[in-house]
């Protein structure tokens, strides 16, 4: 007998994922209903649902209860056959940290904490991933938050210096060959994060600007439902807008002392030009709702009112840059192909 050919393979995981997917969303299903969501054939579901079974990852719960006929099968999708490991890299007012959290195939955290350190070496990671993941060897893809910019596994400009310029992605994946490594820019993640908090259109544009404390300002796009990122990943380093004034100013304007309602709108005003978004949501430790009034008079004086987005300030966002990480960090073990057997 021939071996099966990759398409052939190809399209087996497409349906494993299909149905595990449809009983993560749905909850439970018997062998029937599973094959009407995913539109597989009914022997197609018993075969990888037998396979799922035997692996661990799915659960069989007993039998539906008889309305005259032959009862069915119940099936659950096992959110703790493996565990997923998310780190968030922070560098906020002098002080470096690690915030980290595990979490099971559902997104529902397990465990959590986070760790202060004077400096982050790549070395800092992998010591604590490695005493994790002696506890839990379960654990199927990491996912990592970077304050800067992560292009083709490698971290370019960053606010934890220690990390600039390394190829952090490459050094995961030669450690946990049989992980799935994540490695995102943290504003990717918040504004992922907020724009499946707001539950906004598919279709929707929406952005999220931050001016954090001592640091440069920085922004997150999505664009009719998808993360821009931009030819070399540098989208969103608004920093580099010609505001008139250095660098060095623009880091003035962002201390405790300084005012950056002025950049504020020059940037927002730049986001609604060219993005044209619905939604702004504006974050950082050096904006506060008082100023909310400010940003939209200073915004309306150049866009007009039929072009306005909503502007929302929220100060606190890490819950919701967590849940982006989570997200896509699960996101990642799954087919990116949609490809369906036909009955």
């Amino acid at each position: 007998m021939a071996p099966p050919s990759h398409n052939t393979q190809l399209v087996k995981k497409i349906n494993v994922e299909l149905v595990k997917n449809m009983l993560r969303t749905s909850g439970t299903g018997t062998k029937a209903y599973i094959a009407g969501q995913t539109r597989l054939s009914v022997a197609t579901c018993g075969t990888i649902l037998n396979e799922l079974v035997r692996t661990g990852e799915i659960l069989e719960l007993g039998w539906e209860e008889s309305s005259g006929g032959r009862p069915a099968r119940i099936y659950q999708f096992n959110a703790d056959y493996s565990y997923i490991l998310c780190m968030i890299v922070r560098s906020e007012g002098g002080l470096q940290s690690i915030t980290y959290a595990l979490a099971n195939l559902n997104g529902e955290i397990i465990e959590e904490a986070a760790r202060e350190f004077d400096r982050i070496p790549p070395d800092t990671l992998t010591e604590w991933l490695d005493e994790i993941i002696a506890v839990h060897p379960n654990v199927q893809a990491i996912g990592i938050g970077i304050p800067g910019v992560v292009q083709h596994d490698r971290i370019g400009i960053c606010d934890v210096p220690d990390l600039a310029d390394q190829p952090l992605g490459i050094l995961l994946k030669e450690r946990y060959e049989e992980v799935e490594i994540i490695i995102e820019n943290d504003m990717n993640l918040t504004v992922y994060g907020l724009y499946q908090k707001l539950l906004l259109d598919e279709e929707s544009h929406f952005a999220v600007l931050t001016f954090p404390k001592n640091h440069f300002p920085g922004a997150g796009f999505i664009v009719n439902g998808r993360l821009l990122n931009g030819h070399s990943f540098f989208s969103g380093e608004v920093s580099y807008l010609p505001y008139g004034i250095p660098r060095e100013e623009q880091l003035r304007l962002l201390q405790s002392s300084g005012d950056p309602r002025k950049l504020a709108v020059h940037a927002l005003v730049s986001i609604i030009s060219i993005i044209n978004p619905a939604t702004i949501v504006i974050t950082g430790d050096n904006i506060s709702p008082k100023m909310l009034e400010d940003l939209l008079s200073g915004c309306r004086e150049i866009i007009p009112q039929g072009h306005m987005p909503e502007l929302i300030i929220q100060n606190d966002t890490r819950q919701e840059y967590m849940t982006g990480l989570i997200t896509t960090t699960i996101e990642s073990l799954n087919c990116r192909f949609h490809l369906v057997e036909r009955k």
